[in-house]
This record gives C-alpha cells, structure tokens and sequence, in this order.
C-alpha cells in the first residue's frame, strides 16, 4: 500500500481502442493493493490484477484529460482518461511500482487466500501425481528405471528430484554425461510408450564445442538406445536452426557428432530462439491493435509479423516426433540450448499426439506439470514475474497453448475440454494468484515453500470442470488415439479469442462450443420435462380412482392406502380397481 497515492479517481473515461465513434463509459477508478478496478455508470466492473500489467504509459496531456493505456500481459489493453493530470500521475507511478515487484513474497500469490485451511491447501497440491503418471506409462520396467542420482538436486538444480533413466545407465555415466551437458541437464526420460516400447527423452546441448567428445554421454545415448527392444536406432533432434547451432560450437557448445554416437540420426526442425518469439508477437500485437486497418494491411502484416509460421515450425517438430515414435517404433532425444524452452514445447506436444490421455482436462493438467513445470521451464523469467531482465521474457507457454488450439480446431472431437480451457490457463501464468507457476524450477519452488503458503491452480480447475467441457468430444473414438494434424498454410488462423477477448466493440462472435453447450443444456432440460410429463400421464388413472373413493368408509380408505402403495412398487397399474383386486386376492 506505500506504493499508492492515490485510492480513488472519479469522472474517469474508459475508451475502447475499436470503437469508430470514439464512446468512452465514465466512472471511478479504484487502486488496491492488488487490483486496479473500474466501475462504469452502469455499475460494472472492469478488473484488471497489478501483475497482468505490462506497460504503462502516460500520454500528452489533451483537452479532455490525461490519457493513461494499460496494456496487459493477457492481451487486454484499457485507455483511460483522467481528468486532472496530477491524479493521472500518481496512478501512472503507482502502478509502475505494483507491476513490478522486487521478490516473490510480494506476488499476490501468497496473499491470496480462498478460505481454505491447511489440510485443504496441501490437498490441492496432492492432486497432481507425476509417480502415477509414469506408472501409467508403464515405468519402471525391465528397461527403465528411477534414479536417486539427483535427489537433492546435485547433478542438476534445473531438475526434477525424481528422474527416469535407462536402467543399465550407472550412476557415474549419469555424472559424467551430466558435465558434458549444458546446465547439468543430462538426458533423460519425458514419455515412454508402451505399445511401441520407444521412449521421448529431453536434455541441453552438449558442450561439445569443435571436438569435444564424452564418452559416459556416448555410453548414456547408447543406453537409451538399447532401452528399446524393438528399434536400437535412435533419433536426436535439436529443435534449433542448424545455423544458431553451429554459431554456438564457438561458444564450447553445439550439437552431437553423429562419428562419435553409435545408432543415431540427427534431426535439425529449425524452432527460433526466446529473442525472435518475443519479437515476432510484438510485431503481430501492433498490427493487432491497429485502429481501422483494411483486410489486406491486417492479412500482410501478420503474415510480416511470422508468428504464424513460428507455431507452424513448432507443430511440424511434434509431428516428426510423433511419426519417428509410431511409424519407426524409434525413441528420440529432443534438446535445444538449455533445454526449458523449445524442448518443454516438442515433447509435450509429441506426447499430445500420441496419447490420448494428456487430451483430457486431468491429462492435460498432468502434461503441464510434468514437462513444463517439473522440468523447469523458466515460467517467472519467461513471464516476467518479477522485475528483471526484459530481454529473458517470451511467449514460449503461450505459443504451446496455441499450438493446442490449432488441434482442437483441426480434431474438434479429440479434447474432451475446450478453448475457455486453455485461455484459463493462460490467464494464471501471469496472474501470479496460485504458486504453480512461480519460479524458475522445483528446486527454488521448494525453496519458496510455495505448497505450505501459497494454493495450486489446478484443483480450482478440476472442480469446476463443466465449463471447460468439449460437447463435441469422442473419448473412445480409436480414429483419434494419435493425431496426424495437416500443417498446410491455410490450417493456420489468428487466434480472435486469445487476442481479442476483452474487446467489447468487435463483433461478439459466439464460440461454436458455447453454442452447442447452450444446445445440450436446453436438450437436458427438454428431456427432463418429457420425463416428468410420461410421470404424470401414468400415474392419472390412478389419481382419477382415488379421488372417486375419496371420503368412503375406513374401510375402503384401507384399500385406497393399499392401492398407493402397489402402484409405486407397480407403476404400471392403469387404475385403482386393479391394484385392489389383486391385493385382495
């Protein structure tokens, strides 16, 4: 709260960025400790969380006021006007300092509290289970085993304690290649197959420069590579350009020499680094929030932009990866530079394709935990959580959320959840209001002890999973347990509700989905109604007998009570008369 001048500001002006008569909605604008809030003449309410904030800027002072533009992390961006300059100040500074906090106990994550108690909290936490996920998969077996090599994170802080390796690998190959390896993130499993008995594994570059060679990562590879009964030729794919790997053999780092890798095929897919992402979307975000722009300037400049060709290049590295695994019965090995970025992208995708489970709104919550979160994909740098280095922020999480999107528009019947699903998800990568997502991997997320004070995201999701359900979805349809999507230009479309959603000008095109849902609610309801009418109907001849003994003797009240109680166990007696006469028998 030092951080806040000023609470309140009334007679503000809310425009909207599309609007082509220049509207605006007066009201007050609120700054808490957590939240800017706008609240409209028609008492409604626009919230906007101190951490989705991007940028601020504070324009030219014009006749009508000072302009303050919002943009935010989620892609809303608010254009308010405040009367008197001075106040527009102290919320511009204000929220300067709100937006960008120093350390991650000031994150709204650990003030946020639900009501919960603690037994509650660590349940939440506990939902997620990555030892029954590889269970699932059908590890440990007689080819891959658990490692306690790094238990307490001291062959490699970026990852995980419990890490899956091929089980004639020792622990001094595990050390040895380890040194070889950017970062310490030596090889390792990310998705076993079962029926093809090939697995996904995922590491950094090897720091093999001009010449280099390591013989405990050579024996490690090999490993991996008779850890498959069916097929010892192996694929490595480094997701990177070939060009910024060879770049980087000058740097001591590089890629595989296939001389020195016995049963090995190497793979460059040509994925751009963090720096050309970050730029790419920022290109696409200005042609995006262009006023007025003609069809042909919005087409050219998100073609100019190349974002749609990024997902397109990360799409076709899933698919190579999916075809190696189903086609060739082949395990890869999939790294990038460090191994957190492009590499959180293929594997997980590539396991999208080939397992229906991770389709599912449990699955797909497991899917994240395991290769995003767990294998230390940098979520605070890369989101910009905390006030740092701006040139380590790029929409990596994101583009893998657009990539599964394009899916779901291309296999609409595949995903048992739907778009309101991911762009949730999206929402809470930035919102900083659950612990999932903080830090940079599980060793500093321990450190933070983020189980004992913040509350995880996915129970919030899990227990209201009927708002993110698929209509559409065929859970046993065998003609979708591996995709094979078509990544021709035209399956490739701007993604409105990702970009556009908090604009209120634009045409309000209603989601297919929602359509449907609303459908099936209506269906329900129908279908309930005719139940209930069917009810009435059989029971009418047995309501018209009662009322014509009604007031008898006690004695026929007797039958009458008789009577009720045979046509509930038989409610397909037509009349009273009946019912009686074989109670009577």
């Amino acid at each position: 709260m030092e951080h806040i001048r000023t609470t309140k500001v009334e007679q503000v002006k809310l425009l909207d960025r599309f609007s082509t008569s220049n509207k605006s909605l007066t009201g007050t604008l609120y700054l808490t400790a957590t939240h800017l809030l706008f609240i409209d003449s028609h008492q409604k309410e626009t919230w906007i969380l101190h951490h989705h904030i991007a940028l601020v800027e504070k324009l030219a002072l014009t006749t009508s006021g000072c302009p303050l533009v919002i943009q935010c992390k989620n892609f809303r961006i608010v254009h308010f006007i405040v009367p008197r300059e001075r106040d527009c100040h102290d919320i511009y500074n204000s929220l300067l300092q709100l937006s960008k906090q120093a350390k991650y106990e000031d994150l709204y994550a650990f003030s946020y509290n639900p009501k919960q108690n603690d037994a509650e909290r660590l349940q939440g936490w506990q939902r997620i289970d990555l030892a029954q996920e590889y269970a699932r998969m059908g590890v440990p077996n007689s080819n891959w085993q658990l490692s306690d090599a790094n238990r307490e994170y001291k062959i490699c802080e970026t990852y995980p304690r419990e890490l899956y390796v091929p089980r004639i690998a020792s622990k001094p190959i595990i050390v040895g290649s380890s040194k070889f390896r950017s970062k310490g993130r030596f090889p390792v499993l990310s998705y076993y197959h079962g029926h093809k008995e090939a697995a996904i594994c995922r590491c950094s570059q090897p720091l093999s420069g001009f010449s280099a060679r390591c013989l405990e990562d050579e024996h490690l590879l090999q490993a991996i590579s008779k850890a498959n009964p069916v097929n010892h030729c192996m694929y490595v794919m480094d997701t990177r350009p070939k060009l910024n790997a060879m770049a980087n053999r000058a740097a001591g780092k590089g890629y595989e020499n296939e001389d020195n890798y016995s049963n090995i095929r190497f793979q460059f897919v040509g994925i751009e680094n963090i720096h050309v992402m970050r730029s790419s979307l920022q290109k696409l975000l200005e042609v995006n929030g262009t006023k007025g722009l003609s069809v042909s300037d919005f087409y050219s400049g998100l073609e100019s932009s190349g974002w749609l060709r990024h997902i397109k290049a990360v799409l076709d590295a899933a698919i190579f990866l999916a075809k190696a695994v189903m086609v060739e019965s082949a395990s890869v090995l999939v790294h990038c530079s460090d191994g957190w970025d492009r590499t959180s992208q293929v594997c997980a995708l590539g396991s999208l394709l080939l397992d229906p489970y991770y389709r599912t709104i449990k699955g797909f919550v497991v899917l994240i935990e395991k290769d995003w979160i767990s294998f230390g994909h940098k979520f605070s740098e890369r989101c910009g959580h905390l006030d740092g280095d701006p040139k380590e922020v790029s929409p990596v999480f994101t583009q893998f959320l657009e990539c599964v999107w394009h899916l779901t528009e291309q296999f609409p019947q595949a995903f048992e959840f739907n778009e309101a699903f991911l762009l949730q998800i999206h929402e809470h990568i930035h919102s900083c209001q659950f612990g999932n997502f903080l830090g940079n991997c599980q060793k500093e997320r321990e450190e933070l002890k983020l189980k004992e004070k913040t509350y995880s995201l996915w129970p919030f999701l899990l227990d209201d999973q009927k708002k993110y359900l698929n209509p559409l979805y065929i859970s046993t349809s065998p003609k979708f347990t591996v995709l094979e999507p078509n990544t021709v230009s035209f399956n490739f479309k701007f993604w409105r509700n990702m970009y556009h959603q908090f604009d209120r000008t634009l045409h309000p095109r209603q989601s297919v989905f929602n359509i449907i849902m609303n459908m099936n609610e209506q269906n329900k309801q129908l279908e309930k109604d005719i139940e209930d009418l069917e009810s009435e109907q059989t029971l009418l001849p047995v309501n018209h007998a009662l009322r014509t003994i009604e007031g008898s003797n006690p004695a026929d009240n007797r039958y009458r009570e008789y009577a009720e109680e045979f046509s509930k166990a038989e409610p397909g007696v037509v009349s009273l008369e009946y019912g009686v006469a074989r109670m009577t028998c």
